[in-house]
């Protein structure tokens, strides 16, 4: 497989997100998220963003996540997609978004 098809084989899509409220039962402090992913639906996925977001700076955002990935139960919670993000210097996640309101599904590519 080259490098475009592996590319394409990840499904990558840009989501809003509806809902955050801590996940008390993570190890690691965590928000479970509901996210709207247009014609796609909505799904949760538990991310560790505790450092720098609150869940009320959260709703309403737009993320970047992949969503072909499959589920992970984390701590009782079924995550169906994985919310990206890069570190900062400090190694605190900082989200992946768009430069401009995107359609809530849209893929990136």
């Amino acid at each position: 497989m080259d490098a475009q098809e592996a590319f394409h084989t990840l499904d990558l899509r840009a989501g809003r997100i509806l809902s955050a409220e801590p996940h008390e039962q993570a190890r690691k402090p965590a928000y479970r998220l509901r996210i709207d992913f247009g014609a796609a639906g909505i799904k949760a996925s538990s991310a560790q963003l505790t450092d720098l977001y609150t869940p009320a700076s959260l709703i309403g955002r737009t993320v970047i996540a992949a969503v072909n990935l499959g589920t992970r139960r984390i701590a009782g919670f079924t995550s169906e997609v994985l919310v990206l993000g890069v570190p900062d210097e400090a190694g605190r996640v900082v989200l992946l978004s768009t430069e401009r309101e995107v359609p809530a599904g849209g893929r990136v590519f």
